[in-house]
């Protein structure tokens, strides 16, 4: 790996930093280009994510037909586009008819299924026009097996036991996995790591896309993520990189400005499924406040990709509080939350990976719902992401183990989230020392609370009213 030199100013900011301190800009030398150590774009302070899939948005299966969709996008309040690999998918060893987005054959080259470069580009400036971002999921860790670097640079690959052939893509712990169309990068090479980032470069140079939704980062170095993502900022300043991860290391100072909230995703579907209670998101809270800095943001999501093909929709998962998580996703601490495309939809199949398999738009009752909660999360500084937020903190109901509550205050902005994960009707009075006042149901009425009021929560239902100056 290339040697990072860091200037003294910013190693005295690594052995200093505490959880309260932001991302700041200090400079450094990367391959003798003097560089900022970056903070969060002002953009992403209280912005959600999008996630498209190309292939399954439209019966087309196109960048052109999924443009038609911007508009109502925009209307229901997405903030950042995060496009599915859209690179050529690898022949040799494909698995299904149509194969794997993340099985790439050449990182600079558009999948025709899709459309053209021009296409792609086109439907980032449209976004763009509406005020949208759009960043594409990056697969660093491996390439298809006839990806041109196979027989261009064999030697950015891992080898078998012999030295000849590349490998199967690897895990954390150096085990095959059972991606058998991919093969596994080695980052032990530094022309590799020169090489990745110029591709990189070549979308945002080429597309003007806003950043990267990196695949399996915790897999690939953290230095490489620190190299490259210093040197494309070179070339536009604002990028936002988002890490499938969660590894803390991952997000430190001039790294990933997101990680990938997978613990709060796991939590949320043990409770749906009754194996433990809402106590956890208390414990949740105590180990990301211990565990990141305070500006360190969090993608939280009820549903993606990767769940929705493998484990089942989010209605699946998480039944009749499949509502009441994602507004949990929504409102809690350093969290900015991710719809999946269909989502949005009642999306009620597993969209086949490696097959053509179109999401209906026929159900547009939740629609409302969405664009309720993005609302919310726009214009309510409590909820913002990072230190530009608010922090939790906890509200007694007297039920810890079929209710969570809590409220996010700044500036004189505040919100109150009660939610009932039970499957009954709760009575309850909420202890709001300290937090009395008049506020406004979400879609309601103005409600007085200057004393505990006493309550009712349906099963399954959340109550969110806010305060603001």
């Amino acid at each position: 790996m290339r040697t990072l030199a860091v200037v003294a100013a910013l190693a005295a900011l690594f052995t200093a930093c505490t959880e309260e301190a932001p991302k700041v800009e200090k400079q450094k030398e990367v391959d003798n280009d003097t560089v900022n150590v970056y903070s969060h774009p002002e953009w992403a302070k209280n912005a959600n994510i999008y996630e498209v899939n190309i292939r399954q948005y439209t019966a087309e299966g196109t960048f052109a037909a999924f443009e038609k969709h911007l508009p109502r996008l925009k209307e229901m309040g997405v903030d950042i586009l995060s496009i599915m690999p859209i690179q050529p998918i690898g022949m040799l060893n494909r698995k299904g008819g149509k194969g794997s987005y993340y099985s790439i054959r050449d990182y600079e080259t558009v999948n025709p299924d899709f459309g053209t470069q021009e296409d792609f580009t086109k439907l980032v400036e449209n976004a763009h026009a509406l005020g949208l971002k759009v960043i594409l999921n990056w697969v660093a860790n491996h390439t298809a097996f006839d990806h041109t670097w196979i027989t261009n640079r064999p030697d950015f690959y891992t080898k078998d036991d012999v030295g000849f052939s590349p490998i199967v893509a690897l895990d954390n712990a150096g085990n095959s996995t059972d991606w058998t169309d991919v093969a596994d990068l080695d980052y032990a090479n530094d022309d590799l790591n020169g090489a990745m980032t110029e591709s990189m470069r070549y979308w945002v140079n080429a597309s003007n896309i806003d950043g990267f939704y990196c695949d399996k980062a915790a897999l690939v170095p953290v230095d490489f993520w620190e190299y490259a993502f210093a040197k494309l900022r070179l070339t536009k300043p604002d990028l936002f990189f988002v890490a499938e991860c969660e590894d803390p290391h991952y997000l430190d100072v001039d790294k990933f400005d997101m990680g990938y909230a997978w613990s709060l995703y796991h939590l949320m579907n043990k409770v749906a499924k009754g194996d433990t209670s809402p106590i956890v998101f208390k414990s949740y809270l105590k180990t990301l406040e211990s565990e990141f800095r305070n500006d360190d943001l969090q993608l939280m999501f009820t549903t993606n990709h990767e769940e929705n093909a493998r484990h089942g929709t989010a209605l699946e998962r998480l039944g009749n509080n499949s509502t009441n998580m994602f507004v949990l996703a929504t409102t809690f601490q350093n969290g900015m939350p991710l719809i999946y495309g269909g989502q949005e939809a009642g999306l009620d199949k597993r969209l086949r990976f490696f097959e053509k398999d179109t999401i209906s738009w026929k159900n547009t009752e939740l629609i409302p719902f969405y664009t309720k909660m993005l609302a919310l999360k726009h214009n309510n500084m409590a909820l913002w992401n990072g230190l530009a937020g608010g922090k939790m903190k906890p509200i007694e109901t007297g039920h810890p183990d079929e209710i969570y509550a809590f409220y996010r205050e700044k500036d004189g902005n505040r919100v109150i989230v009660l939610l009932n994960f039970s499957a009954r009707s709760i009575q309850f009075k909420p202890q709001l020392d300290g937090i009395y006042g008049s506020y406004k149901i979400v879609e309601g009425v103005n409600v007085d609370w200057s004393t505990n009021p006493n309550l009712t929560l349906e099963p399954y239902q959340n109550l969110i009213v806010t305060k603001q100056n």
